[in-house]
């Protein structure tokens, strides 16, 4: 693997294959390689809960809209009212089995 540094020599980019900024080789063992890719993967994972917390906030947003008639449900593309319909039907179907509180619907 090949990295670039920082200023203080810390690993801020990392390469398969030696690059105009990435030139420094490093094992893929290195502890400090290892490090670098644990954050990124981190920062991945927290993106994603963020990612997956805001979908129910826009989900919402838009019951919201269709409630006060500012849009209706047919005003969505195609693909969007599938997926609205989808995540509808799996809501009601984890619900009705008891997986979920309403407390628990409400925070997701």
């Amino acid at each position: 693997m090949y990295i670039k540094r920082n200023e203080s020599g810390q690993v801020v980019q990392v390469s398969r294959e030696a690059t105009a900024e990435c030139r420094e080789f490093v094992p893929p063992c290195s502890p400090e390689l290892q490090s670098f890719v644990a954050e990124d993967d981190a920062e991945n994972l927290a993106l994603s809960k963020s990612d997956l917390a805001f979908v129910r906030v826009l989900e919402d947003v838009i019951n919201v809209l269709m409630d006060k008639g500012v849009i209706s449900f047919t005003d969505l593309p195609e693909p969007a009212q599938q997926k609205l319909m989808e995540r509808q039907s799996l809501r009601k179907r984890r619900n009705s089995v008891g997986l979920m509180s309403e407390e628990d619907n409400d925070t997701i």
